[in-house]
């Protein structure tokens, strides 16, 4: 058992704003009280309580994260290293941290959760096996199926309802949380060359089916199966200038079901082609402000290098094109692909000025921090140990503004940052890392210190500098164990894994086995993943 006292509590869930009270830990939850000797009191003075961070979106396990391990060897060399102790196995951090580093980095920014947004169902297991080794949060992922051809077959052929048992069998196979859906269609279109960049085209292969439809279906599906986590949508024309079009169009063609619209900030843009870019954050932001079935996340990139992964294929080559850098394609049989391009953002780039600010603007701009949420698209934009930094640029304007001075005369022409004086408070920070990714996720333990949450709590020091404050925390409790303690990692916890098991027909494995056998190269009865390949799996029922 375990008492916080003294510290100012931030747990805007149960509308609790910066009161001095005390927090009470027992068998890993929040309790109201806790009593005897063997209480271990924590002083809090002069410090912040939040609940744990969510990572709503993020990559760090499975075949994309490792091609891009794999590609970029240069990074590794000059990042930080973790060595072998008694608490910590060796590791490498850099803009793709290995398993078990990405674990104490996260550990070291206050987070406890995170959710891994691309995991295809024929690598699944190999994605399980990678978040059983990241250690101190717990973890859930996302399964890739907008493009999956066996579903796309039967909406071909009007068969709505068999391909929403399809989709239902393949996220209990993967033992994923939710449903990914990337530039659907226009991976299946990469196979041909090709992309799907407008809305109501058919998909290349098929006569009726286009990404409208596919966006659509897939939506009204995961809403009938009554997952907790809505559709986490990839939307089509990814980082194009102009791309505002397609972002709008989709929402409409959304329709009132529910989705989490991923990186909003590469899918914000203005401008015919790269010398017109321009921010469309405001009309953006609007809109959104409008739809009340839609969550966000930002998708911010900081200058300096990263790794691009996605399974957005067609976008990844043409980055590829306009850099000349390394690039990685992959193909995964019937179901969807990856690509890897190492980036390097310049803040003297007019490109990358316009598209940093994007990121705050969108964040700024959108007024309910309940339906926006602080990433970096981890690394795409940039490392997600970078959080601290954009913390910073939130809760202090004139901060800000010598930021936007350095940035090139041509940028400043075509973004609306410089103009807004809005600075978040601890609260709304609260919510944008954690109270308002764990509700996204439909996962009621998570992101609050309420009597019956999980005990996941951070504990900062009130620092003026932001920064500072949120990139090294005093203590972290992680199921109501001391993992972080005065700044250090003092112990390990494996942490759980979420997943859901939704209702559906079993005579759908009829249909499947038959299609296995003539489509893919693995057998039906070893594609599915096996229970204990997780680690602490936890299971909701769903449909």
């Amino acid at each position: 058992m375990l008492r916080i006292t003294g510290g100012k509590v931030y747990d805007p869930a149960n509308d609790v704003n910066g009161e001095v009270r005390d927090v009470c830990i027992s068998d890993g939850r929040i309790v109201d009280e806790v009593t005897g000797a063997d209480v271990r009191t924590i002083d809090a003075a002069g410090m912040v309580v939040f609940p744990g961070g969510v990572d709503v979106h993020t990559h760090v396990a499975g075949g994309a994260i490792n091609f891009a391990r794999a590609m970029t060897p240069e990074n590794h060399r000059v990042a930080a290293k973790f060595i072998h102790s008694p608490e910590l196995r060796a590791g490498v951090g850099g803009t793709t941290p290995s398993t078990f580093a990405t674990g104490y980095l996260y550990a070291g920014l206050g987070y406890t959760t995170v959710n891994e947004a691309a995991v295809p169902v024929l690598s699944a297991r190999h994605t399980h096996e990678e978040l059983r080794d990241t250690p101190l949060v717990d973890k859930s992922c996302c399964v890739l199926m907008a493009n999956n051809e066996l579903i796309l077959d039967l909406l071909e052929e009007g068969e709505t309802e068999r391909a929403k048992h399809l989709l239902a069998w393949h996220l209990w196979a993967a033992k994923g949380y939710g449903v990914k859906a990337v530039n659907p269609g226009g991976v299946t279109a990469w196979k041909w060359g090709k992309d799907a960049k407008i809305l109501s085209e058919p998909v290349p292969g098929y006569s009726k089916v286009t990404p409208a439809k596919i966006i659509s279906s897939m939506a009204a599906m995961v809403d009938e199966l009554e997952l907790p986590h809505p559709m986490h949508l990839h939307c089509n024309n990814l980082g194009a200038p102009g791309n505002i079009d397609t972002t709008i169009e989709t929402m409409k063609v959304l329709d009132g079901h529910r989705a989490h619209m991923a990186h909003l900030q590469f899918h914000s843009y203005g401008g015919d082609d790269w010398d017109t870019l321009r921010s469309e954050s405001v009309r953006l932001a609007e809109f959104f402000n409008e739809q009340p079935n839609l969550t966000a996340d930002a998708g911010a990139i900081l200058f300096g290098d990263s790794v691009t992964i996605t399974a957005d294929g067609p976008w990844q080559h043409l980055l590829y094109q306009l850099t000349g850098r390394k690039w990685g394609n992959l193909d995964v049989e019937n179901e969807t692909g990856c690509g890897v391009v190492p980036y390097t953002y310049k803040g003297t780039n007019m490109v990358n000025a316009v598209q940093w600010a994007v990121g705050l603007e969108l964040l700024l701009l959108i007024d309910d921090p309940w339906r926006i949420y602080l990433t970096t698209d981890h690394p795409n934009g940039a490392c997600f140990w970078r959080y601290p930094e954009i913390i910073h640029l939130l809760m202090n304007a004139d901060f800000r503004r010598e930021c936007i001075e350095k940035l090139p005369e041509k940028a400043l022409k075509r973004i609306h940052l410089p103009g807004i004086d809005r600075e978040y408070t601890l609260s709304e920070i609260a919510i944008i890392i954690s109270a308002g990714p764990a509700r996204a996720l439909g996962m009621p333990q998570k992101g609050h210190l309420g009597v019956g949450a999980d005990a996941d709590v951070a504990l900062d020091n009130d620092d003026p500098d932001r920064e500072r404050m949120f990139g090294h925390p005093r203590y972290l409790l992680k199921g109501g164990e001391v993992v972080v303690e005065e700044g250090d990692i003092r112990k390990m916890v494996d942490g759980r894994e979420y997943i859901v098991r939704p209702s559906f027909d079993k005579n759908i494995e009829e249909y499947l086995r038959p299609l296995f056998e003539q489509y893919y190269t693995m057998s039906f009865d070893n594609y599915p993943v096996e229970m204990e390949r997780l680690e602490g799996a936890d299971i909701r029922e769903c449909g």
